[in-house]
C-alpha cells in the first residue's frame, strides 16, 4: 500500500509539473502572438504607404541603421535625449522592414540575413556608444556604467544568438520576456531620461538582468522541444 502510495504521489507530482510547463508555454506563446499583433497594428499605416514607392524593405534597413549609427554618435557626444529619439525612430524602422517585404512579398533569405546583421552591428554601436560617453564624461558611477553596458552588449547578443542558433536546427524559439524591441524600449527610455539621476545605468542594469532571464527562458523552451523529438 504505501509502494502504491508513493507512486500515485509522483504520478501527481510529474503531472502537475506538466501543467505547469505547459502554462508556461502558453504564456510564452500568448506573449509572442500579442507582440506580433502590436506590431502589426502600429507597422501597417506606414507600410501600406511605402508600399506604393520604390523603397524596398532593404532600404528600410539600410537607413535604419545608418540613424542608429547617429544616435550611437549623439550618445557617445553626450546628446543622450536626441539620441533616445533617434533611437526610437530607428527602432520603428526595425518593425516596418520585415513588415513591408511580408506586404509586398519581397521575403528574401538575403533580406532576413542582411536585417539580422544590422540589428546586432546597431545594438553594438549604441552599446559602444554609452561605454565612449561614460569614459568621456567621468562620473561617479562612470566605471559601473561602462561595465553595465559591456555585460549588456554580450547579454543581448546571447538572446539573439540562442534563437538564432534553435531556428537553424528547425526549433521555434520566439519566446522570452525580452526581444529586441523590448531592450530598445529600455534603452530609449533610459538614454531620454539620461540626465536625471542614474536612469540610464538602470535602464541598463535592467536589460542585463531580463537578458539573461530571457536567455535561460529560450533554452529551457529549446530543450522542451527537443526532449519531444527525441
Amino acid at each position: 500500500m504505501e509502494g502504491q502510495h508513493a507512486l500515485n504521489k509522483e504520478k501527481r507530482v510529474a503531472v502537475g509539473k506538466s501543467r505547469i510547463l505547459s502554462g508556461k508555454g502558453l504564456t510564452q506563446e500568448r506573449l509572442s502572438a500579442s507582440r506580433k499583433t502590436i506590431a502589426e497594428t502600429l507597422t501597417q499605416p506606414v507600410v501600406r504607404l511605402l508600399a506604393n514607392t520604390k523603397v524596398s524593405p532593404n532600404d528600410v534597413s539600410w537607413l535604419g541603421f545608418g540613424m542608429t549609427l547617429g544616435a550611437a554618435a549623439l550618445i557617445a557626444s553626450g546628446h543622450l535625449l536626441a539620441a533616445g529619439l533617434v533611437a526610437l525612430v530607428a527602432s520603428s524602422l526595425d518593425m516596418i522592414d520585415g513588415a513591408l517585404a511580408r506586404y509586398t512579398r519581397q521575403v528574401t533569405q538575403f533580406g532576413a540575413v542582411l536585417d539580422a546583421t544590422l540589428d546586432r552591428t546597431s545594438e553594438a554601436a549604441l552599446f559602444l556608444g554609452i561605454i565612449v560617453y561614460y569614459l568621456l564624461n567621468v562620473q561617479p558611477l562612470s566605471g559601473i556604467g561602462v561595465i553595465l553596458a559591456g555585460a549588456t552588449m554580450i547579454a543581448s547578443f546571447l538572446v539573439s544568438y540562442v534563437r538564432a542558433r534553435a531556428e537553424g536546427a528547425g526549433l521555434d524559439c520566439q519566446v522570452g520576456l525580452l526581444t529586441r524591441t523590448e531592450r530598445v524600449g529600455v534603452l530609449v527610455l533610459g538614454l531620454a531620461l539620461g540626465r536625471i539621476g542614474y536612469a540610464l545605468i538602470i535602464a541598463l542594469g535592467i536589460i542585463a538582468v531580463m537578458s539573461v532571464i530571457t536567455v535561460t527562458q529560450r533554452l529551457l523552451h529549446v530543450s522542451r522541444q527537443s526532449g519531444k523529438k527525441g
